[in-house]
């Protein structure tokens, strides 16, 4: 890329021709004869949005570097990992067994790290392991052992806070994220970490779109900030309640999540006492952007994070495909216009109802337009609009003709027209409509319990993956 007041030669279809480039922090100002050949040059090369206008009667481009944004999307096993690929991710985060804030999830094991960066590596997918719980002594010595296996499997980053881990990951070359842990909200604090070695920073998730912006103008090292699911009530989420009540702490990654409960308030001159239920005080609604992504892209953070290790592969997939789509949508367009604007408005009432099927506490713009008032929600459980419930397992699959044989095993009656997801490591999760349905070779419309059925699907499945319908 040309740096300060540098001329360049033109793409190779216009070698002929010359042009003056000068740079001032990510704004290009291009003097040129052939402004329309620099223009698809800033679109296919250099991927830069760009302004065309006289000075002085001569055509001037300027142009401002706006590389996409990486999306990283949560995994906790193979089926999570290959909905995130298969849906759009740019880079996935994981945690293995033992030192992850998501000791509740399913997690890998270190076995499974060559298989993981094999399979995202395949598909030009990143792969950042979390280790960002606090580090006691005596795990030092088997934290350095995981390291030295997590530099063997070439897993492209680490996300950790702990300074002990940062100075071990430095020592043996691995790439350092720092984890929201950190808590993160100004250049300076981001600019230290820097100089120790990090190459990211993950940003609290208190920071306002303005302040991100100040930050991201005052420091070169790349932001990642989070852009849709779980929030918590504390600080970045380093909360004391699981552990004082039940001994089970959050900055181990053990939260037991009392906060998500009703609770009695009593008067202690009186005995009067509240229920309080129908506002959980204490649990916040999940994050949700899609309505205002334009505003966090035209920031120009580095990478956009979707929170959920501990949720369900079609959480992964649904959540990875909208923003996927979304930001697509949005580098796609040539100009901002009324139409884009309409076509957008409508693809973000689309997505927002996408996004609703799966699990969700009600949704919040977070602390991105403002400190957040009164975003509690008012059910601890999922507000999805859909629940899937177990049906059986993939017994054949027959990909000639795409059909699948299962035997129905529990206590459901599916129909044509049903929608079901399927699930495997391999698969990923994929939805698929019943068109037919065929019992001992007949046609049929309905099926239930004990029946061993046969159906059409377009999707490539395996033996062994699991079927749940949609209700």
């Amino acid at each position: 890329m040309p740096t300060q007041q540098e001329v360049v030669e033109s793409p190779r279809s216009t070698r002929d021709r010359r042009a003056c480039i000068l740079r001032r922090g990510d704004y290009f100002f291009i003097f040129s004869d052939n402004i329309p050949t620099f223009c698809r040059m800033s679109e296919c090369y250099f991927k830069l949005a760009f302004l065309l206008f006289k000075y002085n009667d001569k055509n001037i481009l300027m142009a401002k570097l706006t590389n996409k944004p990486e999306l990283l999307s949560p995994v906790q096993d193979f089926t999570s990992l290959t909905a995130a690929i298969e849906n759009g991710a740019d880079a996935v985060f994981f945690g293995i067994k033992g030192f992850n804030m998501r000791a509740g999830a399913k997690n890998f094991t270190v076995s499974d790290l060559h298989k993981i960066a094999k399979t995202a590596h395949k598909s030009n997918v990143k792969t950042y392991l979390a280790i960002n719980t606090i580090i006691f002594e005596n795990e030092l010595k088997e934290v350095e052992k995981i390291l030295i296996k997590v530099k063997k499997a070439k897993i492209d980053a680490i996300i950790c806070w702990d300074f002990a881990i940062i100075q071990i990951a430095k020592k043996l070359k691995i790439e350092i994220h720092i984890s929201t842990q950190a808590s993160i909200a100004n250049s300076e604090t981001a600019e230290f970490y820097q100089k120790l070695g990090a190459t990211r920073v993950v940003l609290a998730r208190e920071c306002s779109l303005e302040q991100i912006k100040e930050i991201k103008k005052n420091t070169n090292v790349e932001i990642e900030i989070f852009i849709h699911g779980a929030m918590c009530v504390s600080v970045s989420g380093r909360c004391f309640m699981s552990q004082f009540l039940y001994g089970k702490s959050a900055n181990r990654g053990e939260c037991l999540q009392p906060c998500r409960r009703k609770y009695i308030i009593k008067q202690i001159d009186g005995g009067a006492e509240l229920e309080l239920g129908e506002n959980y005080v204490l649990s916040p609604k999940d994050l949700c952007t899609i309505d205002f992504i334009e505003k966090i892209i035209d920031v120009g953070v580095n990478c956009l994070k979707i929170e959920g290790r501990n949720r369900s592969p079609e959480y992964v997939a649904t959540v990875t495909k909208a923003y996927r789509t979304i930001i697509d949508f949005i580098y796609s367009a040539k100009v901002r216009d009324d139409k884009f604007k309409q076509e957008l408005k409508n693809l973000k009432n689309k997505l927002f109802e996408d996004l609703n099927t799966v699990y969700h506490r009600g949704s919040s713009s977070g602390f991105f337009l403002g400190k957040p008032i009164n975003e509690w929600t008012k059910d601890p459980e999922s507000q999805a609009t859909q629940k899937k419930v177990y049906i059986g397992k993939v017994s054949n699959y027959y990909k000639k003709i795409g059909a699948i044989e299962t035997t129905i095993q529990t206590n459901n009656t599916i129909r044509i027209g049903d929608t079901l997801i399927i699930q495997g490591p391999t698969t990923g999760s994929i939805k698929e409509k019943i068109i037919s349905i065929e019992k001992n070779h007949l046609p049929t419309k309905m099926a239930k319990k004990g029946e061993k059925i046969a159906f059409g699907i377009k999707s490539l499945v395996r033996q062994n993956d699991q079927i749940y319908l949609i209700k």
